[in-house]
């Protein structure tokens, strides 16, 4: 066994000692540059995350805008198709009014055609009623001009309340002091056709009811006999 004091002890635990440190330093020197590595290359990977968020805010931040954009766009053209909807609704409604228009328009011309031809009708009507009644007038005056002295005159009805040609019926022999004393009964056509008697002179008290039978029965010739009847009876 080695003694402590043996002088190769001491020189073999030195350098023992020595080599120990040694390889520790150079372990400790492995771990430090390991660890610089390690440091830088962190370093490097902060860097580069770094760079991409940065990279990638940015690309969203585009993103986020052009999305805004698209949104702008999209309520402008929603609200420019709903000014189009509204125009096209307008002219619809319109286009609608005017077909209303027009078919009301068409049923008053058919209206109006109606009355046209119901006025037609009715001219034609009141024309044969009046060739039935100058037929009869001609009767009249044959029967009463001829036989009785009765004298047949047209007028022109000036007034406001007789207006148009009017037939004044003037019968003679009736009062036997006078046979040339006139009595006179002056009588006109309505718009409608019938008989409207305007006066008599000397005035009849019965006239009205002469002309209501006149107007029922459509008779003039006896009318006119009804006439000289009341004014003969008058006349004595």
């Amino acid at each position: 066994m080695t003694s402590i004091t043996d002088p190769n002890m001491s020189v073999m635990f030195t350098s023992a000692m020595e080599e120990i440190h040694n390889t520790q330093l150079k372990t400790y020197g492995e771990i430090m540059d390991t660890t610089t590595e390690l440091c830088q290359a962190h370093r490097q990977f902060v860097k580069t995350a770094l760079d991409t968020c940065l990279k990638k805010s940015k690309d969203d931040e585009i993103l986020f805008e052009t999305i805004q954009t698209f949104k702008r766009d999209l309520e402008q053209k929603k609200s420019t198709m709903k000014e189009k909807q509204r125009a096209i609704s307008e002219v619809v409604s319109e286009i609608q009014q005017k077909e209303m228009q027009k078919d009301d328009i068409i049923r008053k011309i058919e209206e109006l055609k109606g009355e046209q031809a119901k006025r037609k009708e009715l001219i034609e009507c009141q024309h044969k009623a009046n060739k039935v009644r100058l037929r009869n007038l001609q009767k009249a005056r044959l029967v009463f001009q001829d036989h009785l002295g009765l004298e047949i005159r047209t007028i022109l009805g000036k007034t406001q309340l007789v207006k148009g040609e009017k037939l004044q019926f003037v019968f003679r022999n009736i009062n036997p002091s006078d046979q040339d004393c006139a009595y006179v009964v002056t009588m006109g056509i309505k718009d409608d056709g019938s008989y409207q008697i305007v006066s008599s002179d000397p005035a009849l008290e019965c006239l009205p009811v002469l002309e209501s039978r006149l107007r029922e029965t459509n008779n003039l010739p006896s009318f006119l006999a009804n006439v000289r009847k009341e004014f003969i009876s008058q006349a004595r």
